[in-house]
């Protein structure tokens, strides 16, 4: 499906597009769920180092926007997206500029930093380190810590937000004024979070309106 045929606001940053939201269609898609897209030179050979890597390949490479896309599932289950497109300068793909930090919580973050490193080529792009401290291993783009791999997440977890998956970390200026914004209008704290890292050692886990999972930590000064 094409970028232009769904129902999406676009969330822009600098004038740079950075984050979509879509409709739902009830009994069509699953429930709601921020989902990192990482930038790639080629969709085709992205999907092909994700299933050669045993991964699953849900969907695509499909046409989205002026490019390709697809939707992936990492060995534990993590969901994650990659595009290709023209001018597209997200995260941990041949760009840089993030919006935010992406947290991953994996069962093992060794395994899952091999996985992605593979898939996405990390060693070869420039500006880019790989690290390993206070449990977590970090990956830093022009100086910043822009994906953060921990452990902690079992596959077989009854509550989805111990299982592992992808969260998206939007840094604010001070934490507990937007989660009181956030429960504001509408959000929640869920029952069973784990803590995430922050360059300050502080965040929040929060749960939107419709279910979907995000996290909010301090911005880096």
């Amino acid at each position: 499906m094409r970028l232009e045929e769904a129902q999406l606001a676009v969330a822009s940053a600098g004038g740079v597009p950075v984050a979509g939201i879509g409709e739902r269609r009830p009994g069509l898609a699953p429930s709601p769920v921020w989902t990192p897209y990482f930038s790639v030179r080629d969709a085709d050979a992205a999907a092909a180092r994700i299933r050669e890597r045993g991964a699953t390949l849900a969907v695509g490479p499909i046409p989205l926007g002026q490019g390709r896309a697809g939707l992936a599932a990492d060995p534990d289950g993590a969901t994650f997206g990659f595009w290709e497109s023209p001018g597209l300068a997200w995260v941990s793909g041949e760009g840089g500029g993030a919006p935010a930090r992406l947290d991953l919580q994996t069962r093992d973050v060794f395994d899952a930093a091999k996985f992605y490193g593979a898939v996405f080529d990390w060693p070869t792009k420039a500006g880019m380190a790989v690290s390993y401290r206070d449990g977590h291993v970090m990956v830093e783009q022009g100086g910043q810590v822009v994906l953060s791999l921990r452990g902690g997440g079992a596959p077989s977890a009854e509550q989805p937000p111990l299982r592992p998956r992808w969260l998206v970390n939007f840094p604010v200026d001070d934490v507990e004024r937007a989660v009181a914004a956030a429960i504001g209008a509408g959000g929640t704290r869920p029952q069973a979070s784990a803590a995430s890292w922050s360059p300050k050692g502080f965040s929040r886990t929060l749960q939107d309106p419709d279910g979907g999972l995000f996290t909010l930590s301090y911005r880096r000064a």
